[in-house]
């Protein structure tokens, strides 16, 4: 029989593995989180489940108020660039906006278009 050697946390990020159910398997485990209770123990479990997703939500927030302060040149002529759709192109000269930030909260206007915009601006 071959025993591996795996994190606590890392066996948590499988689906439908809960840490109750790792406490009452193990009893090493068991006597290392006695003293806390189901409340903290399930509040340590979320955030051991989410945390990758929390930290790529605050990387997208990071990169979004980054955006906010790029501004985009008032003579910037939206039809000159051939990797974005007919849409983008029609609403971008419509509306102007002053930032990729307000254009990329345009309706139409999706990330791959702020993307395109931000290295056609040689950012």
């Amino acid at each position: 029989m071959v025993f591996l050697k795996q994190k606590t946390e890392k066996i948590l990020l499988r689906p439908g593995i809960e840490l109750n159910e790792l406490v009452s398997a193990l009893p090493t485990l068991q006597n290392k989180l006695r003293s806390f209770t189901n409340e903290n123990l399930e509040q340590a479990s979320i955030q051991v489940k989410y945390d990758v997703y929390i930290e790529k939500e605050k990387e997208l927030v990071s990169r979004m108020s980054k955006l906010e302060d790029l501004e985009i040149p008032i003579t910037f002529d939206y039809k000159k660039i051939l990797s974005l759709g007919n849409e983008a192109k029609e609403k971008l000269s419509r509306i102007q906006p002053r930032t990729l930030g307000q254009a990329s909260r345009i309706s139409g206007i999706n990330p791959s278009d702020v993307q395109i915009l931000m290295v056609y601006m040689g950012r």
